[in-house]
């Protein structure tokens, strides 16, 4: 059974509160899970405690079981010291599409044209 330490969602609409829980990778995001870990509040200020709760220990105890974190669990787990977080970089996702640096290229021809 593979296991994920990923976020349920709570909440109303456009208010969210996240659960931080353990589930069986195949089980939907907000429906069956093992246990509860934590939770997570994106509408407090990123300086609040309470913003993100998580209990440490029974965190370390499923990932020594094999459990994987997602991407933002991740993130949680790095910024506690439990885990290490290898930082992404794309710098290919800055890079403008085709059409784009053809209306760049088309600009700066017009520009050269009236100057």
């Amino acid at each position: 059974m593979s296991l994920k330490i990923r976020l349920a969602r709570g909440g109303s609409k456009k208010r969210p509160v996240y659960r931080i829980v353990v589930a069986d990778a195949r089980s939907p995001r907000d429906g069956r899970f093992i246990e509860k870990i934590g939770t997570y509040n994106p509408m407090l200020a990123k300086d609040s405690e309470s913003r993100v709760v998580l209990d440490l220990e029974k965190a370390k105890e499923w990932i020594a079981k094999g459990a994987q974190p997602t991407d933002r669990v991740l993130r949680f787990l790095d910024a506690a010291g439990l885990v290490k977080r290898a930082p992404r970089n794309n710098p290919e996702k800055a890079v403008p599409g085709d059409k784009a640096k053809e209306r760049a290229a088309k600009k700066a021809e017009k520009a050269g044209e009236a100057a």
